[in-house]
Formats: C-alpha cells, sequence, structure tokens
C-alpha cells in the first residue's frame, strides 16, 4: 500500500487545470499506489472548474483503483465541498 500526496493551490480553479492533470496522471501512473491524498490544507477558493477537475480525477483513479481522499479541508473550501456532495465522492478528513 503507498499513498501519494497532491498539494492544492490555494486558488484552485481553472487556471491551474494543466498542472493539476499532468500531477495526478504521474501519479496514477507510478506503480504501487493505492491512495492518493488531496492536500486542501492551503486551499480558501475553489470553483466549478475545479469541482469537475476533482470528478475527472476521480473517475481516472477509481479505474485503476486507486482511493483518492481529500485532507485538510478547512472553512469556505470544506463548505464548498459539502454543498456539492462531495463528502459522498470522496472521504474528506
Amino acid at each position: 500500500m503507498s499513498e501519494k500526496s497532491l498539494q492544492v493551490p490555494e486558488r484552485f480553479d481553472f487556471g491551474y487545470h494543466k498542472e493539476f492533470t499532468e500531477q495526478y496522471q504521474n501519479i496514477l501512473g507510478e506503480a504501487g499506489v493505492t491512495d492518493i491524498a488531496l492536500d486542501f490544507s492551503r486551499v480558501s477558493y475553489l470553483d466549478s472548474s475545479a469541482l469537475g477537475m476533482m470528478v475527472l480525477f476521480q473517475k481516472k483513479a477509481k479505474s485503476k483503483n486507486v482511493n483518492v481522499r481529500i485532507r485538510g479541508a478547512k472553512a469556505s473550501a470544506r463548505e464548498i465541498l459539502t454543498i456539492a456532495n462531495f463528502d459522498r465522492l470522496f472521504e474528506i478528513s
């Protein structure tokens, strides 16, 4: 069992799309990775494009039997995730 962490920036929006996609594709390409934690400890803003990127990431990870969870979401970011029912797609801790 191997867990990797992916640091999410303070402002998680479409401007981060390319970098986010490259990072998770690299992690999903590594052998032995079973879990990925999205580190939300710095996130103070996320928009609908960020939510869409996360759904796409979750689907790709699931197809490779990799579990994705969200770690460290605070205040408004956690509230947005809850309102969007992301607690049903991801474990949020």
